[in-house]
């Protein structure tokens, strides 16, 4: 089976931020991700992964306002400057925490902005976080997430959109954070694209559709799913990012069925 992580922001939060590093490790998780590190000091996030023997796969650059509803500034030309001060805040904790992967949010592209020019942005944005992490040995992913149900708006939005912003940065280390909730949503045949997307692939997240629950709640089939990424020449991180339906502990059947 894959090496499952836990996504911290979504799973156990039943508990406070700081225990759910106990409770992944007691879950049986060795690796574990979270949205954003921004809120806590890097040394506290750091003494819970030593202490509870965790490896941090991954995190997203700042994302600009969440609580306003900004889901990143990557593809905004006014914000190219606070963009580029975010790189910076991210490598500080992805030295802390010893993560080699940290996520680039396209954004939701506003209206008055044409799409060319967001495509643009984008891709310098890209260059320029990849050649602030290459040599610290951090990859830089780009997620396409649904823009149908869960981020109306949002400028990639499909796998392929994603792949045409790496291949137009041109830097080696920038991979395609594939999503298989999202993925689903937008374009499904979730296998093949998984063996076609494999070269571009530098991190993979899951979660069942509809619903973003675990796995056996929606129409996905995670068993093969799972047994078909194991075939591919993939050895990274494979994230439970949903939101349990009722509890985390009951949610883990998957986890438990390896």
């Amino acid at each position: 089976m894959p090496r499952f992580a836990a996504n911290l922001s979504m799973l156990f939060t039943e508990l406070p931020f700081m225990d759910r590093f106990a409770a992944a490790s007691k879950a049986g998780f060795k690796g574990v991700e979270f949205l954003f590190p921004y809120a806590w000091n890097e040394a506290e996030l750091d003494a819970q992964l030593i202490e509870h023997d965790l490896q941090q796969v991954l995190f997203n650059l700042p994302p600009g306002d969440w609580e306003k509803g900004e889901r990143g500034i990557a593809c905004l030309p006014d914000r190219v400057e606070e963009f580029h001060e975010g790189v910076f805040e991210a490598l500080a904790y992805a030295r802390q925490l010893r993560c080699t992967r940290i996520n680039c949010l396209a954004g939701l592209k506003p209206d008055t902005v044409p799409d060319a020019v967001a495509f643009e942005t984008l891709v310098s944005n890209l260059r320029f976080a990849a050649d602030i992490l290459a040599p610290e040995g951090i990859t830089l992913t780009l997620e396409a997430i649904n823009s149908r149900v869960d981020m109306p708006g949002f400028l990639v939005d499909r796998s392929d959109a994603a792949v045409a912003a790496i291949e137009a940065a041109g830097r080696e280390n920038i991979r395609l954070q594939f999503d298989i909730y999202h993925m689903q949503i937008m374009e499904g045949d979730l296998c093949r694209s998984l063996s076609r997307l494999c070269p571009h692939i530098g991190h993979i997240q899951f979660a069942d559709n509809p619903g973003r629950h675990e796995p056996g709640t929606g129409e996905i089939c995670f068993e093969n799913l799972f047994r078909h990424i194991d075939t591919l020449d993939y050895d990274g991180w494979v994230s439970a990012e949903y939101r349990p339906q009722v509890d985390t502990l009951s949610s883990l059947g998957w986890l438990t069925r390896r």
